[in-house]
């Protein structure tokens, strides 16, 4: 994750791909930028059976606020009988996962899974 300033609201890029939803968060997931995000992954987990891929790779900065907004993605999916995959290649993030004791809370890949490279762009948001 490379250095940027706190608060700079992510854009979201939504692709749905034989019915897993990979959603690519960028910039910052912090305090100020968390409630969007909440509110984002609360609408595409509000259904049974929500299968869900977080593309973090893009994220450069994440705090405690993103840990929680992750936190209740993943609760949310399990009361759903879903499924929630972290994608990440950032020693730091994991570093971040294993202090906070929640390397083992999440799926976490290196890469997207094959299914998701390609697929329908659903839905763009700009920033935040």
């Amino acid at each position: 994750m490379a250095e940027t300033p706190p608060g700079t609201a992510p854009g979201c890029t939504v692709v749905v791909v034989s019915g897993t939803t990979v959603l690519a968060p960028r910039g910052c997931l912090d305090l100020l930028t968390a409630p969007t995000l909440s509110a984002r992954l609360d609408a595409l987990t509000s259904g049974p059976r929500p299968d869900l891929v977080l593309d973090l790779r893009a994220v450069s900065f994440i705090d405690c606020a993103g840990i929680s907004v992750l936190c209740r993605a993943r609760n949310r999916v399990r009361a759903r009988s879903g499924r929630l995959r972290l994608v990440t290649d950032s020693a730091r993030f994991l570093r971040v996962l294993r202090h906070v004791r929640l390397d083992g809370a999440f799926d976490i890949l290196p890469g997207l899974p094959s299914a998701a490279d390609g697929g329908t762009l659903v839905t763009e948001t700009a920033r935040g």
